[in-house]
């Protein structure tokens, strides 16, 4: 039976890791993480998602360029999770069924979206109980998403949702503190109440992580870092790769 302290301990010991050694993940490692990938739920078991798994260090280079962020060049493996409508539409030719355009509406990239994720999830999972280390990357989604969509030849259909650098982690980073319980999971409906309060202890408390951690040390505190983030997104150009990679959303 699988002891549920220790579960409850790899989630609340999950780090972001940077750092890699540059030995290969054993095939043992790798395969329980395909098995992951493989058997996550999804919508309607429609697993309207694929998954590139790059392991070439000039590809894993070329992606770097793009994206910029240094764990996708050292680590071992780097996985590229995208939402997949292409796979379906190829078998209904075959079978001589008429596809409806659900990549045109909303409804079809969130549920696309969450298929990625979902696999994304079970994938960084399996990777930590492996003893691995990894770290999710959005930027392969915004730093430049039709040049990705380029080098790693995605059709129409198909656009990416995030990445996962996993590789023996080099580092063990202090655990970031994460918003208390009651500030997300609600009982029966949403409750405001003493919300605000809650979400300002939590600020005060990313401050005093960032001023005290090991390694680089800042004065940020969450909300106006991450409204500062939001700002980067109003330049982002989703809508357009979207369209470009055939999800032009009538609804």
């Amino acid at each position: 039976m699988i002891d549920m302290e220790d579960i409850k301990t790899m989630f609340d010991e999950r780090t972001s890791v940077r750092r890699y050694e540059r030995e290969p993940i054993p095939e043992g490692a790798l395969s329980v993480i395909y098995s992951a990938i493989l058997n996550t739920p999804t919508s309607y078991n429609g697993q309207q998602f694929s998954v590139i798994d790059v392991s070439e260090q000039t590809m894993k280079e070329k992606i770097y360029e793009i994206v910029g962020q240094k764990q996708i060049k050292t680590c071992n493996r780097f996985f590229v999770f995208c939402a997949d409508y292409n796979k379906i539409k190829k078998l209904s030719q075959k079978k001589g069924l008429e596809m409806p355009a659900v990549e045109k509406t909303m409804d079809g990239i969130m549920v696309g979206v969450i298929d990625a994720t979902l696999a994304m999830s079970n994938a960084l999972i399996a990777a930590q109980s492996c003893g691995l280390g990894s770290c999710c990357i959005g930027y392969t989604r915004t730093a430049d998403p039709q040049r990705l969509a380029e080098l790693l030849n995605l059709p129409k259909g198909v656009f990416v949702v995030c990445g996962l650098a996993v590789g023996i982690p080099r580092e063990s980073p202090d655990v970031k503190p994460k918003q208390p319980k009651g500030a997300v999971i609600h009982k029966d409906r949403y409750n405001e109440d003493g919300l605000t309060e809650k979400l300002e202890y939590y600020d005060n408390m990313i401050t005093a992580y960032n001023a005290t951690r090991s390694g680089q040390k800042t004065d940020n505190d969450w909300c106006a870092h991450i409204l500062d983030y939001y700002k980067d997104i109003m330049g982002y150009r989703i809508l357009e790769y979207l369209q470009q990679q055939g999800f032009d959303v009538q609804k």
